[in-house]
């Protein structure tokens, strides 16, 4: 597999499901920390346009618990705190006293604890949803497949704002 210039693998252009699936997957992952790269801690916890506080910092922290949430309780059924304080369930809220590489450390180790996770896992394979989530979806069980699905656009989302909370930052724009 092949890297972009900027070092993130390139998803496999002729590959069975699973591999692109986690390819695309990789890539959005790989994305969201360059995004941060080169920023101060004042920098990094700058919100872009009133009325929404969304910052980098915050973006890191809220898809660590993401990844928490999808991979260790839904899928796995494990019971798991919180990667952040109480309060900051979501992650979006900057934690005051933490900053961008304490941040990128928590989501490494939930990204590498994902990948634990589903290593011999088959695409088939479910996990259960909470009773409140399995009524907005209508059912309680969700397939590793779909769950990497949702991840996949949960990511590409939020790099998108990432990529505008940057721009606004420093002026820098791609990857």
């Amino acid at each position: 597999m092949g890297t972009t210039a900027d070092g993130r693998p390139i998803p496999p252009l002729q590959a069975d499901e699973r591999a692109t699936l986690e390819g695309w997957l990789d890539f959005h992952r790989a994305t969201l920390p360059l995004k941060c790269e080169g920023l101060d801690d004042r920098q990094i916890r700058l919100a872009s346009v009133t009325p929404s506080s969304m910052t980098l910092l915050g973006l890191v922290q809220h898809l660590a618990e993401v990844e928490r949430n999808w991979f260790q309780r839904v899928f796995a059924g494990q019971d798991v705190p919180p990667v952040h304080e109480a309060g900051n369930a979501d992650g979006f809220t900057p934690a005051p006293d933490h900053g961008i590489d304490e941040a990128l450390a928590r989501w490494r180790a939930e990204v590498a604890r994902s990948r634990e996770l589903t290593a011999a896992a088959s695409l088939d394979d479910t996990g259960s949803l909470s009773e409140q989530e399995a009524g907005l979806a209508g059912g309680q069980g969700v397939s590793l497949r779909w769950i990497l699905v949702h991840m996949i656009e949960e990511y590409a989302r939020h790099n998108g704002h990432a990529d505008l909370l940057r721009e606004s930052i420093d002026g820098v724009t791609g990857a």
